[in-house]
């Protein structure tokens, strides 16, 4: 059974104090909206990756430094930040509304400031749609500083649970808030970039993003 938490950062607030409609064909970053027949991202025409989640609004962000990425949230928070490439793309559940009135702004705006290097910590409130042990996972990512990394191993024990390595990758792996929820701050005990639903080229460049070690903006 899939069960909806909240994230504590802040409960129940527009990502954004003013949700202003954005320019036509342009976010408030100045970022041009992509076409709705993006080949990578595309509407899914029988049960989206979750199928409870109605009345959410979704935005694409086509040109981002990473490839393309699919937004779907409503006022309470975002619901999903998806990459349009890599192993696991997510595809745009029927139910969903194109967002026309700039609720996902707020969002895209902190994006471009995070890509920019300018921004270290996300105030985007999310909502978590999974099982009590997924949303403990995911939670405990959010703690994972800026700029550092940590093993599955070492993610396990910080959820006081050390013997489920395993699944802990699996919930990892299943995170639907990507970036935000920095599951990509999560490597081998190694230090290797494994696993990765953006690709390891995609992990790379966020890590390195993180360490001042390039920019994509």
């Amino acid at each position: 059974m899939l069960l909806a938490f909240c994230s504590p950062v802040r409960a129940a607030q527009p990502f954004s104090p003013a949700c202003a409609a954005p320019k036509a064909g342009r976010n408030s970053g100045g970022r041009r909206r992509g076409p709705d027949n993006n080949p990578r991202i595309v509407p899914d025409l029988t049960l989206g990756y979750c199928s409870d989640m109605a009345a959410l609004y979704y935005s694409r962000i086509d040109d981002s430094p990473v490839g393309p990425l699919l937004l779907a949230g409503n006022r309470e928070g975002l619901h999903v930040l998806s990459f349009g490439a890599g192993s696991r793309p997510r595809v745009i559940d029927r139910a969903w509304v194109a967002d026309t009135t700039g609720v996902l702004d707020g969002v895209r705006e902190e994006l471009d400031e995070y890509f920019a290097g300018r921004l270290k910590a996300f105030t985007t409130p999310v909502v978590f749609e999974g099982t009590p042990f997924q949303h403990q996972v995911w939670t405990e990512l959010r703690s994972i500083p800026y700029g550092e990394t940590i093993s599955y191993m070492e993610l396990a024990h910080r959820i006081r649970n050390p013997k489920a390595v395993r699944a802990v990758g699996l919930a990892n792996g299943a995170n639907p808030i990507a970036i935000i929820v920095p599951c990509h701050r999560v490597i081998g005990a190694n230090g290797s970039l494994v696993g990765f639903g953006g690709g390891i080229p995609t992990k790379r460049a966020l890590l390195e993003l993180e360490r001042g070690q390039r920019t994509l903006l």
